[in-house]
């Protein structure tokens, strides 16, 4: 039998490295940039042209290179970072391995210009496919320009699975802020499609920060610095005011280099215990100097986990540090019981009664003569109360004659009305087992508004839920003829009411969402809706990565009613808003919308529709605790009767249950 073990040629080999390195064009982005750090450059510009598939261009005024040296950097494992295997104890190098230029030269069309300081002339190189089609001197600036053309022309396959022009725009600039915040003090600059994304100077962390992601940051961050022999920790977090849902910006930092890293994240977390709600996250901006003999940087093929020898010792570090931060700046409530400068109050004496009498405590009359079955001594039932001047019966009297006790709601009057209109009413279909427990829907306040937005085809719908099957529920029609005196609001929160298969209560807040959702799914289908023009628009800032999906969802909010203009990269001014969202404000209401379309990661009209309307009709709702009159009542029941599925809200929570007497005995 022949040999069957050979060595793969070195094309094959470098593509089959490029699978791990270079997963897409924002992959380039990060090999060519770090490179360009290591060489000392102080101003990078990256410029891409079809999100990158076309066109990836990264120029830096570094340190350049020789032309022997051009031409053994595309060489694989070739590289001036390290000489032996203890240097990758030591590293300081963003890059070491030698694998980014052989595996970017094997899979994409490649030209490099580059001349080192002082030299009259430089070396141009292009390499495609692995193999190098020419090499000749040219004049050139100092440093180097790489320029990656055609990503996987070569690999039909890989270039087929990249995403959407938007999505791989998104991911670019992700990779570049995080090499930007990585490194402050250089000059960063970003190009697509001919315009400027980004242009920031060289300056400190905080003005980095502030670069990005916008002047209206500023004023929640919190600076964060504690120096150890383990490491020095600086940065900023979030002031809990600046706690959101999801897609918080949170980024960790080593020696320069950006790590995933939840363990630390999760220190953070800690130190916001009892100051925002669960589920919420807040912004962090966090560096750490760490001796590198205590880190490995080397576990992963993008270099983003890293793993620390005293890993259980930073977390309590951090945790201390950021706790103090907060405490030193005001972000934890204290109790202040410094009086100076404070208004006298005077205290209650007996100056302030007229009779002089001495104040008796409060105390509790009982009656123990009254029978509860006895009813001619009913009205001596009310003498059990809270006695606020004394124990004697004529003070008590004289209170429960100006503070008459409510009268108890007669609830069997309700019951035998709902049976009432029940019995007048055909019945439609068979109930089946439609009571339901009403604790095991209402215990969790938040359960629908902290849930990711579903997409529609994966909400459940009334067919699909035994819950809500067969329920015979009455149409607008029906409902417009019906008594409005069988209403009642219980709580500020649910509506009871009697239909045709029971008791019905009804979440008004649920209720209301549904109503809107499919108002504005409407609107979005007929391509117009009524706006609100503001007299004064507001201005709002964006960080690229969030201006490129809120570029992508401007037709379906302008189809919702909103008046939405571009005035610079990154920088909106809201003019109109949807009709019914007055005394929100125009700014946290786009925000959180793109909040959710972030999450969402889609980029099907029909899923983006459907998680702007949602965020849209959790707004605009009423909130729990609205106390509504007869009428209101009555209208809202109508809309949601008339509504395609009123059973549950457009995430899946069900707007009411039905209690059939029926089936519960």
């Amino acid at each position: 039998m022949s040999d069957i073990i050979h060595l793969l040629p070195d094309s094959v080999a470098n593509q089959i490295a490029a699978g791990e390195v270079i997963q897409r064009p924002a992959s380039v982005i990060k090999e060519l940039v770090e490179n360009a750090l290591d060489a000392g450059a102080t101003h990078i510009q990256v410029v891409v042209e079809d999100a990158g598939k076309t066109l990836v261009q990264v120029v830096d005024n570094g340190c350049g290179m020789s032309d022997t040296d051009a031409r053994l950097s595309f060489e694989r494992h070739a590289t001036s970072k390290i000489q032996q295997a203890t240097d990758l104890f030591a590293l300081r190098t963003m890059g070491f391995r030698g694998e980014a230029l052989a595996s970017i030269a094997a899979v994409a069309q490649v030209e490099l210009r580059t001349k080192q300081q002082g030299k009259d002339l430089g070396t141009s190189i292009c390499i495609e496919g692995s193999k190098v089609t020419c090499q000749e001197p040219v004049a050139c600036p100092a440093g180097a320009n790489f320029a990656v053309r055609n990503l996987f022309f070569n690999i039909p396959a890989r270039r087929k699975f990249l995403k959407s022009n938007q999505t791989e725009l998104a991911n670019i600039t992700s990779e570049f802020e995080r090499i930007a915040l990585a490194h402050p003090d250089i000059a960063f600059t970003l190009h697509s499609g001919g315009s400027v994304m980004l242009d920031l100077p060289g300056g400190n962390f905080r003005q980095r920060i502030v670069g990005i992601f916008g002047r209206r940051i500023d004023k929640h961050l919190v600076p964060v610095e504690v120096d150890t022999t383990l490491a020095h920790i600086s940065g900023f977090v979030g002031m809990p005011a600046a706690a959101r849902r999801k897609n918080a910006h949170q980024y960790l930092f080593v020696n320069g280099r950006f790590m995933r890293h939840p363990y630390f994240a999760k220190a953070i977390l800690t130190a916001y215990e009892r100051l925002i709600p669960d589920g919420q996250q807040v912004p962090f901006f966090i560096n750490f100097e760490v001796d590198p003999a205590r880190i490995d940087v080397n576990i992963h093929p993008t270099k983003t986990e890293i793993k620390f020898e005293d890993d259980s010792a930073i977390f309590q570090i951090l945790l201390a540090a950021v706790r103090e931060s907060l405490g030193k700046y005001g972000a934890v409530p204290a109790i202040d019981f410094n009086t100076e400068g404070r208004p006298d109050i005077p205290t209650f004496n007996n100056e302030f009664n007229a009779s002089s009498a001495p104040i008796a405590p409060p105390t509790i009359h009982v009656n123990t003569a009254f029978n509860p079955f006895d009813t001619g001594s009913q009205a001596d039932a009310s003498s059990n109360d809270f006695v606020p001047h004394g124990s004697d019966n004529s003070s008590a009297a004289a209170y429960r004659t100006h503070h008459p006790a409510p009268a108890p709601l007669d609830w069997q009057q309700i019951y035998e009305n709902a049976q009432r209109q029940a019995a007048q009413q055909p019945q439609t279909a068979n109930q089946g087992d439609a009571t339901i427990e009403i604790e095991s829907h209402y215990n969790n306040e938040s359960s629908a508004s902290d849930t990711m937005p579903a997409t529609p085809d994966a909400l459940p719908q009334p067919s699909d839920n035994a819950l809500y099957n067969n329920l015979p529920l009455p149409d607008q029609n029906e409902w417009q003829a019906k008594s409005a005196a069988d209403l009642l609001q219980y709580n500020g929160r649910y509506i009871v009411t009697g239909i045709s298969s029971g008791l019905a209560l009804i979440d008004q807040h649920k209720a209301h969402m549904r109503i809107l959702y499919e108002r504005y799914i409407k609107q979005q289908q007929a391509h117009k809706a009524p706006s609100q023009q503001m007299l004064f628009p507001e201005p709002f800032t964006t960080s690229p990565s969030e201006g490129i999906v809120l570029e992508q969802i401007m037709p379906q909010l302008k189809e919702v009613g909103f008046d939405i203009t571009t005035t610079a990269p990154n920088t909106y001014e809201i003019s109109g808003t949807p009709v019914g969202t007055e005394g929100l404000s125009p700014t946290a209401l786009v925000t959180s919308i793109l909040t959710d379309a972030i999450a969402g990661q889609a980029d099907a009209a029909a899923t983006i529709g459907h998680i702007i309307a949602l965020a849209l009709a959790r707004k605009v709702a009423m909130p729990v605790g609205q106390y509504l009159t007869t009428t209101e009542m009555s209208e809202l029941i109508g809309q949601l009767f008339s509504c395609e599925s009123p059973a549950i809200t457009p995430d899946g929570s069900p707007t009411m249950i039905i209690i059939n007497p029926e089936k519960m005995f």
